[in-house]
């Protein structure tokens, strides 16, 4: 692997557990399986270091494919996976996580996530269980959860004296959850954002745009921004190794306070997947997801 590119190096967010979370990762949700290894070979040559899959997405062999042919040290990637709704229950996460390893051909992972609730099966406490097991082997070196809101999270602390490290959800200037963030930082609870340009929903908002005009910047980098200057950990998702270089380049400018309340001021709900209440991972469910 030649040397990376010149983008300056990707920030480190503290988690709960001592250790750190590059600001910025790759995405690999909707990654064709035969195409994962090579678009997660070129965000590395990009600067990625931190790579997010799901067993759900089956494309985990190819994110270990990318990460061994590399040539990187372990040490200086941060790999995530999820549990998949399918797969809940305290024995089921056990080989599903070992499924994980295998596919991703490594010994543990640096963030483990159950990635949804799926409050229909009232498995996720039983999940926890297996998964601070994970963490106390050094296999998954964080744990936390993806899609949980306030009530779920609740619950889980009621439970367990390990709290998640991270909370993945839906975050865009469309739907900013300021509720859930503000749960996340009383707590010590990272967000990390998912569909952080809203499926792209937002990148011709007339706001953002003239924003972009302005900084000489395009919408993403604008929107993922508006992200990092949050203290959002953020992943996009690109197949194209031009928009993964656009994408990463966000750290060499800043919005103003006037940008940053701009983009606040268009928060108005919208999702652009399920709603954590009533996703539960049900075969007609996943056909959809």
């Amino acid at each position: 692997m030649t040397a990376a590119s010149a983008n300056p190096p990707v920030p480190r967010l503290d988690l709960n557990t001592g250790a750190s979370i590059p600001q910025l990762g790759l995405g690999v949700f909707q990654v064709p399986p035969e195409d994962t290894r090579g678009v997660v070979l070129a965000g590395l040559e990009a600067g990625y270091r931190s790579i997010d899959t799901a067993a759900r997405y089956q494309n985990e062999a190819g994110v270990g494919e990318a990460i061994a042919e590399s040539g990187l040290p372990r040490g200086d990637l941060f790999v995530t996976t999820k549990l998949a709704n399918d797969d809940q229950g305290y024995d089921q996460a056990h080989v599903a996580f070992n499924n994980s390893l295998e596919e991703l051909g490594l010994d543990a992972v640096d963030l483990y996530l159950i990635h949804w609730p799926a409050p229909k099966r009232g498995e996720y406490l039983n999940c926890w269980r297996a998964f601070e097991e994970f963490h106390r082997a050094g296999r998954a070196r964080a744990i936390g959860v993806s899609n949980f809101m306030v009530p779920h999270l609740e619950r889980l602390l009621e439970s367990s004296p390990i709290v998640p490290a991270v909370n993945q959800i839906e975050l865009h200037p469309y739907l900013q959850q300021k509720e859930l963030c503000a749960f996340h930082a009383e707590h010590g609870i990272l967000t990390e954002a998912w569909s952080p340009l809203a499926q792209g929903a937002v990148l011709a908002d007339p706001v953002i745009t003239g924003i972009a005009r302005r900084l000489g910047r395009s919408a993403a980098q604008v929107v993922l921004r508006w992200h990092i200057q949050l203290g959002n950990v953020v992943i996009p998702k690109s197949v194209t190794p031009a928009r993964q270089q656009e994408n990463i380049d966000v750290f060499d400018f800043e919005l103003t306070g006037d940008d940053m309340a701009a983009i606040e001021g268009l928060d108005r709900g919208g999702r652009t997947g399920f709603h954590p209440d009533e996703f539960n991972g049900f075969p007609e469910e996943f056909a959809k997801r």
